[in-house]
């Protein structure tokens, strides 16, 4: 027994708590929740800085989540979660942003025990559409949009996960059943390996919402009354 726990000790390096310059302090999802990365709160050696920092799922392509992650540097608007730091050449994909106190949608959901207020789903609603308004006008595709790729703070959301669904699997092919993507947000079209445009955020939009005014992205028929 004592040798089987040093094995398995051996197989868990100190060094997997860290990545790149910071240190890992915790998982910021639940288990089984749908994120389409590993996201983590870390924070520099100095102490000085704390992030939010995320992580291909395994069995993805680190190569398209570390392209996405670069061009989410562009991504920029107050309802966005800024990528500030990425991976550098030879280094485990990762990338990293401010960290500001956020739950999850899926996360505040529970908290609250249910559907958010319809003020709550307003704020909301209205952020994001600005945020993917601003991504548009810059000529981006966001194509990540899902409730877990929405965290809520005290002074509004943020939008995380720039590039899930492209970073998922490359064009052409089928994207539907993918790890680390809701089923319930991911457009027809993004499903069957075309590319994402903005259409497809807008149908992740109506999905998000209906997700915090129901607890589900696919509400019954009477609850749309």
């Amino acid at each position: 027994m004592e040798q089987s726990r040093t094995q398995q000790g051996a197989a868990r390096p100190e060094s997997a708590r860290r990545l790149g310059p910071f240190r890992l302090i915790t998982r910021l999802d639940p288990p089984r929740t749908v994120v389409p990365c590993r996201r983590f709160v870390a924070r520099t050696e100095d102490g000085e800085h704390t992030v939010l920092l995320s992580t291909p799922l395994p069995g993805t392509d680190p190569a398209r989540f570390a392209a996405e992650a670069d061009a989410a540097r562009f991504l920029l608007g107050p309802w966005i979660a800024p990528v500030t730091a990425v991976a550098g050449p030879g280094e485990p994909a990762w990338y990293a942003g401010p960290y500001v106190p956020a739950l999850p949608l899926p996360v505040a959901l529970a908290v609250h025990g249910g559907p958010l207020p319809e003020a709550t789903v307003r704020a909301v609603g209205a952020a994001l559409a600005e945020a993917l308004a601003a991504a548009h006008g810059q000529g981006l595709t966001h194509a990540g949009l899902s409730p877990a790729a929405v965290l809520l703070t005290a002074d509004g959301p943020r939008l995380t996960c720039f590039g899930a669904v492209r970073a998922a699997a490359p064009e052409e092919e089928p994207r539907a059943g993918l790890p680390g993507l809701d089923p319930g947000t991911l457009a027809p079209e993004q499903a069957s390996g075309c590319r994402p445009r903005p259409p497809g955020d807008v149908f992740a939009l109506g999905a998000v919402l209906a997700c915090a005014a129901t607890g589900h992205t696919v509400p019954e028929r009477d609850e749309l009354v």
